[in-house]
């Protein structure tokens, strides 16, 4: 039965935890998994969450801990003493502890890893601390299976055996050569079927995927999507096999990939949650806020400039709002084609021109289809002069912002800028912009034209 997050379960678990029934907030947990008993913890404060942390088993709590929301585990963890945040990962990939114990001051990480009884788990977490966040490096874990190629079947099996003990999960089985440089990798299948005495060079697939420490987290999402692969292993620059990503790290990458370029596109600079305090939340969105002030400041001066010809035509003010919607909206939809293209690599970012060409085109046909329609209604309530401008300028509103909305998020992404910056407050400003003036150009233009 799949679990849904209440308000009457919270209620009930707080009132539990007011009164200390230890034996109710058990009985309500017991069937629950990590992920589930972590989005509760997420809505409770601190003591609350301390109170039900307590109750959770050893095999348990670790996993908790690492599906909490980043504040509520960095406000958790606080509470606790070296030795018990070492005794938390003792249990976890390396991976995952690596992660656990990069949020935390660097002096508290050395006095996590000194209390740490398995020397070989401290060291292969030091080291995943080192490399840069955004890496293949810290995304890796450890723990995995490999042989050697010089190695029998029979010998090969029990390695696996032995190291095996460590994975949770055994993806596959990687081929070294004498030096521990990987070669290749080592069917099950063709592991079992074969001859006990056959060495492990005469059965290996020596093609294999693999990326270097070096690689981008996106450079390796974009690579197992685009292969199919559910692990990847990781190497040094010399070929030597440090670790392995595994798909479940992957889908991490890409959330948040995607839950950045959604806030981007909405204008939100930093990234955030609705669980975060106050100031932090107002400080990731005014920058853009200010920029679509000081765009509307701009429009108003714009229009305030075109005062006389307002006083002349006033049924041109009717249509103001109506030019400035559709572009924004028609470079927001432009926009968002071309930052999903390049987000999903199907859209060549240095080639702008024949999607440029292509979405002028859409705009074209749209263009035309929205002007007749709005054509037709001002000469209805007005007369034709006003439908002749209004008509005229959405056409040119609406191909600009096809070529802004197009161009700019390309231009953006040749620059190494995120181009999702471009699907939000800022087309949208400067289609507002660009489209009242085009709209009283255009009026000044054709009403003195006839």
């Amino acid at each position: 039965m799949q679990f849904e997050l209440t308000s009457e379960l919270v209620d009930s678990l707080r009132e539990a935890i007011d009164h200390k029934d230890s034996s109710f907030v058990k009985e309500q947990l017991k069937d629950l998994y990590a992920p589930d008993i972590a989005s509760i913890i997420n809505q409770l404060d601190l003591q609350e969450a301390a109170f039900i942390y307590e109750l959770l088993d050893e095999d348990t709590a670790p996993n908790v801990l690492l599906e909490l929301e980043d504040d509520t585990r960095e406000d958790l963890l606080a509470t606790f003493s070296s030795k018990r945040i070492a005794d938390q990962i003792n249990n976890m990939d390396s991976d995952d502890a690596a992660d656990v114990i990069s949020e935390l001051p660097e002096d508290i990480q050395e006095e996590v890893l000194s209390h740490i009884d398995d020397i070989d788990q401290a060291s292969d977490i030091a080291e995943l601390i080192t490399y840069g966040e955004g890496t293949a490096g810290s995304l890796m874990a450890k723990e995995l299976v490999s042989v050697y190629s010089f190695e029998s079947v029979t010998q090969c099996i029990e390695e696996i055996r032995k190291q095996a003990e460590d994975v949770d999960v055994l993806y596959a089985v990687y081929v070294l050569d004498s030096g521990d440089r990987l070669i290749g990798m080592l069917s099950l299948k063709k592991l079992i079927i074969s001859n006990p005495m056959a060495r492990v060079e005469e059965i290996y697939e020596p093609d294999i995927h693999l990326v270097k420490t070096s690689a981008s987290t996106e450079e390796v999402a974009e690579y197992m999507q685009k292969y199919d692969l559910v692990v990847l292993p990781v190497v040094d620059e010399e070929g030597k096999l440090l670790g392995r990503i595994t798909i479940d790290d992957v889908m991490d990458v890409i959330k948040e990939s995607t839950d950045e370029n959604i806030q981007r596109m909405s204008g939100i600079s930093d990234d955030v949650d609705s669980n975060d305090r106050l100031w932090p939340l107002s400080k990731a969105r005014i920058p853009w806020l200010l920029v679509g002030l000081c765009g509307g400041i701009v429009g108003s001066r714009i229009i305030g400039s075109y005062e006389d010809q307002i006083r002349i035509h006033p049924e041109m003010a009717y249509f103001i709002p109506l030019i400035g919607a559709m572009g924004g909206n028609v470079g927001v939809q432009c926009s968002a084609i071309v930052v999903q293209g390049l987000a999903n690599n199907t859209l060549l970012g240095d080639n702008i021109g024949p999607k440029l060409i292509k979405e002028l085109g859409v705009g074209l046909i749209n263009g035309l289809i929205c002007s007749g329609l709005i054509w037709a209604y001002a000469f209805l309530i007005e007369d034709w002069q006003l439908a002749a401008t209004v008509s005229a300028a959405l056409l040119t509103v609406i191909l600009c912002a096809s070529f802004l909305g197009t161009f700019v998020p390309m231009t953006m992404n040749r620059f190494k800028i995120n181009p999702a910056l471009a699907t939000g407050p800022f087309v949208t400003t400067l289609n507002d912009v660009i489209g009242i003036t085009i709209y009283f150009l255009m009026g000044r233009f054709l009403y003195s034209f006839f």
